[in-house]
């Protein structure tokens, strides 16, 4: 029997980026009328730590590095898992991206209505458990299915 090449899971990585006002940074995407944190797949031969920094970087011009793990979120549904990773600026200077138009700080009640549910949920989580690292489950409907529906 020939093995499949398509992978049985994905795994992503975000980066939660506050500033000093715990605003938090979010990116707006080209493709869809998105806000989300910065992040995405794994690529082969990666490891989700250096997947965020990296993804950081290709989506937001900034250099990061990781505070802390502030969570790990299952998606059985979907055979995703997606780690959050708290990170801080150290270098670098915001910029657009071929995937991301526009990048913004915002405080927690001004999020957008049009970000990334599932990353809202990351968001606050990262804001009210500094101290420990959660493990959660997330399930339902992306994003990018809710956009195509016209329910968010």
């Amino acid at each position: 029997m020939e093995e499949s090449l398509q992978p049985q899971f994905v795994i992503a990585a975000f980066a939660v980026i506050f500033d000093e006002q715990k605003r938090v940074l979010l990116c707006h995407r080209r493709d869809y009328d998105l806000w989300n944190l910065p992040g995405g797949g794994m690529e082969h031969g990666e490891s989700p730590w250096d997947c965020v920094v990296r993804e950081a970087r290709e989506e937001t011009g900034l250099e990061v590095e990781i505070v802390k793990l502030a969570g790990v979120y299952g998606k059985p549904d979907r055979n995703q898992v997606a780690f959050s990773f708290v990170c801080k600026i150290v270098g670098g200077q915001i910029k657009t991206s071929n995937e991301m138009d526009r990048s913004e700080y915002f405080a927690l009640e001004n999020i957008p209505k049009n970000t990334t549910l599932k990353q809202v949920e990351r968001i606050k989580d990262a804001l009210l458990n500094l101290s420990e690292t959660l493990f959660k489950t997330q399930t339902g409907k992306s994003s990018i299915e809710l956009v195509k529906e016209g329910t968010l």
